[in-house]
């Protein structure tokens, strides 16, 4: 008997969805019935993901950061709970008293005790707390509570990603990564002092008026239009000429000390080196920020990143340099008639038939023996010079440090506390500051300053970041003040030679030193010949497309303030 078989059901059929069609985007055009009634909240994948619920840490909230967790798109109510009984009539019969948990008890029982005099610490009892001083005041202990915080999650705002001063190309090799703690560790002692080998400029002799101004006779920062010249070390007629029989390493004091104080930099910088055979050449990149002084790098909070406020960091450094290259003229004494130090030769950046006024700056060009045949070249800067009783000149280096705002930069008060405790000022600004205090101190020891002068320059009104005024002034040995600021000469030495070692070891081309704009780590780049030409860029345009905003008049390579 023949069976048919129906081959129909043996295999599914195949139905063909409909595919939908949406001109104005993507996504389909109508709602399903099942999605119809279902509320749906925007969220955003750059919301940060924290804790769903957790309804025991009540004491621990973040009251700073408040919006760490919020959504970009806001709060929506689809999910929100109404309770619309009535609950008048509920009342609470258990009055027992509720315990505290474990992390709250005895937790202001010690404060407590103080206040009330029975505890230990109170007088006739016994301290444990303290240290009895020979003068019979009782120096604090550290509070064993502080930093508790941090185990409940508080800490703080996340950390800034800061640009790099240079964007790294795909065609540059990466030679040597050199992390600050082996930095720390390098000495290279017993370097005698440079020997001078053409000193040029002139310079003027300070006014020691100003050493007796204090925050109660205080002196308007005058705007003193000068030609201050920021010209780097290939640009330099002196170095071409000496690099021809004296010398195989050859840079700036500002160089130097950028390299030399590297370890307390935050902010990233880039030098430029270019071997030559048996020379190296360390150079500055032109219409970059290398010559502007950082204000707060060193801080716990440094300034915020906001371009449009006079606080910015960028804006915080034109202004210090502003206030640091006027400070640096008015303090002296200016006038045809006055009398003036001038070295062996004029100033080099400048011609004879040129008619411009430029900033009393004397240059020493100095040379130092590093050990291995390798000598050191570089040009040394003085501000100023004072005539002492015997009549023999002291060279004088002549900084500024300024106030922009105490409560935002979580300062001192200059007004109240720089007369009766300069101490704790300059405390302050060593903190904040620690990096461009330690590059000042460098400079002035490479120099061979007689005396490094600090100003105190604040702002008349901390919303106007123009008007200015000299609030006192501060004197310092240069070695003296290194070994206060906790700044060893061996190890900026040390630092300085390992960069020369690596370069030297490597093949004649152009070299690129960058610190790590979020690492302690300093690299080391191989980067093409033709990097940073100005032939690249004939408009004015950086490396990396943006324009560089020139933050003074350049005129013959200086800097008009």
């Amino acid at each position: 008997m023949s069976e048919t078989i129906n081959t129909a059901s043996q295999f599914p059929t195949f139905e063909k969805p409909t595919v939908q069609f949406n001109e104005k985007g993507w996504g389909p055009c109508e709602l399903p019935d099942t999605f119809k009634d279902v509320p749906y909240q925007p969220f955003s994948k750059n919301d940060r993901l924290g804790k769903i619920c957790d309804w025991t840490s009540t004491s621990n909230n973040d009251k700073k950061y408040q919006n760490k967790y919020a959504s970009t798109f806001g709060t929506g109510n689809q999910y929100s709970y109404y309770h619309e009984e009535d609950e008048t009539t509920f009342h609470l019969v258990d009055t027992a008293r509720v315990q505290k948990p474990p992390h709250q008890r005895g937790r202001f029982r010690n404060m407590r005790n103080s206040r009330s005099g029975r505890g230990r610490n109170a007088r006739g009892g016994i301290n444990t707390h303290g240290m009895t001083t020979l003068s019979g005041k009782n120096v604090k202990a550290r509070d064993p509570r502080r930093g508790m915080g941090k185990k409940f999650g508080n800490r703080g705002p996340p950390p800034k990603m800061r640009e790099s001063s240079v964007a790294v190309r795909a065609d540059w090799a990466s030679i040597e990564e050199m992390d600050f703690p082996r930095l720390i560790k390098l000495s290279l002692p017993n370097i005698k002092e440079g020997v001078d080998i053409v000193t040029c400029g002139t310079l003027e002799y300070y006014d020691k008026t100003y050493d007796r101004i204090n925050v109660k006779n205080e002196k308007p920062l005058q705007k003193i239009d000068r030609i201050v010249h920021t010209v780097t070390t290939t640009d330099d007629p002196v170095i071409r000429r000496l690099s021809k029989t004296i010398g195989n390493v050859f840079a700036t004091d500002a160089i130097l000390a950028t390299i030399m104080c590297s370890t307390r930099s935050n902010y990233s910088w880039d030098i430029v080196i270019e071997k030559v055979g048996e020379k190296i050449f360390m150079d500055k990149r032109d219409h970059t920020e290398f010559d502007l002084l950082t204000v707060n790098e060193t801080s716990v909070e440094p300034p915020t990143d906001d371009d449009s406020s006079c606080n910015s960091p960028r804006n915080l450094a034109i202004e210090a340099t502003f206030i640091n290259h006027n400070f640096s003229q008015q303090v002296l004494k200016t006038g045809d008639q006055e009398a003036k130090f001038k070295f062996q030769e004029s100033n080099p950046f400048i011609s004879e038939d040129e008619d411009i006024q430029v900033a009393s700056v004397g240059y020493r060009y100095k040379k130092w023996e590093l050990g291995s045949d390798i000598v050191l070249v570089a040009r040394c800067e003085h501000d100023g010079v004072l005539q002492t009783p015997s009549g023999e000149p002291q060279f004088m280096s002549i900084k500024a440090l300024n106030e922009w705002d105490s409560k935002l930069a979580n300062g001192v008060e200059w007004r109240q506390k720089l007369d009766t405790q300069r101490g704790a000022v300059l405390a302050n600004e060593l903190r904040n500051n620690a990096c461009k205090l330690a590059k000042w101190t460098v400079q002035a020891v490479l120099a061979g300053s007689d005396q490094l002068k600090l100003g105190y320059v604040s702002r008349i009104n901390p919303r106007d970041h123009s008007r200015h005024v000299i609030l006192g002034t501060q004197q310092f040995k240069p070695h003296e003040f290194a070994t206060q600021i906790n700044l060893s000469m061996d190890n900026a030495w040390g630092i300085l030679r390992c960069i020369i070692d690596l370069v030297m070891k490597q093949k004649d081309g152009k070299y690129l030193i960058m610190k790590d704009p979020n690492k302690p780590i300093i690299r080391l780049y191989d980067i093409p010949d033709n990097t940073f030409d100005s032939d690249d860029s004939d408009d004015g345009e950086g490396d990396d497309g943006e324009g560089f905003q020139q933050v003074y008049n350049y005129a013959n390579n200086g800097n008009k303030i």
